[in-house]
């Protein structure tokens, strides 16, 4: 596995239901393993990867990481953006192949930049995922144009959380995300909350519930 990670294991030999969390700019594989104990009840595997580029955070040495420079989303994303979704499919598949994930309650989440990832990868796959969340993100246009024309898009639940508040990606961005998903015939549930770009008390409970009934829970036909 070419890519730092850390890992949230349930009690239990499983499979067990699996989310693939991706983190934001700057932040690193430690920064959404703490919230595996409060989703689900701690009933889910969690698996954080950690983005390949060194992030220096200020001038006290400190660094990050992040999924690929924040100047290649605008104008152009393709490139840097399917470099690194190709790294976290080699990622994805390393994963499946070692852990004990329950295939058909595998969910993916992203956090800021990692929820663009997020978005990349369940939107090109749906069929691979049982849920898509997006966190404090945003689903660029260039992503969209760029998509293959895939089935499975309108069976795919997704969550799309944002705070009114939000200082790096407006609220106005998540908006249009939501336009831009119905568009797709994605079937998304859009929160909004009274907070900045962070995850909040209110959003975290009802992400925990909202993966409990569409990943977790739902009696699935086989």
């Amino acid at each position: 596995m070419d890519l730092a990670h850390t890992l949230y294991e349930p009690e239990g030999a499983g499979p067990h239901p699996t989310i693939v969390a991706l983190h934001g700019w700057g932040a690193s594989a430690l920064d959404l393993v703490g919230l595996a104990p409060h989703l689900g009840g701690g009933r889910f595997q969690v698996i954080c990867p950690q983005g390949p580029l060194v992030v220096p955070l200020g001038g006290t040495g400190a660094v990050g990481f992040g999924w690929f420079p924040l100047s290649a989303v605008q104008p152009a994303i393709e490139g840097p953006l399917e470099e690194a979704a190709a790294r976290l499919e080699g990622f994805l598949a390393a994963a499946l192949a070692r852990y004990a994930v329950d295939r058909r309650k595998l969910a993916i989440l992203g956090f800021s930049q990692g929820g663009v990832l997020a978005y990349r990868l369940a939107l090109a796959a749906p069929r691979r995922f049982a849920g898509l969340a997006a966190l404090s993100s945003w689903l660029p246009p260039q992503l969209v144009a760029a998509l293959p024309d895939v089935a499975g898009r309108d069976e795919l639940p997704t969550l799309v959380q944002h705070g009114v508040a939000d200082e790096i990606i407006a609220v106005a961005r998540a908006q249009q995300s939501l336009e831009t998903l119905r568009a797709l015939h994605v079937p998304a549930v859009y929160r909004e909350y009274d907070m900045g770009h962070e995850i909040c008390a209110a959003s975290l409970a009802d992400l925990s519930q909202w993966l409990e009934d569409k990943v977790r829970s739902p009696i699935l036909v086989v």
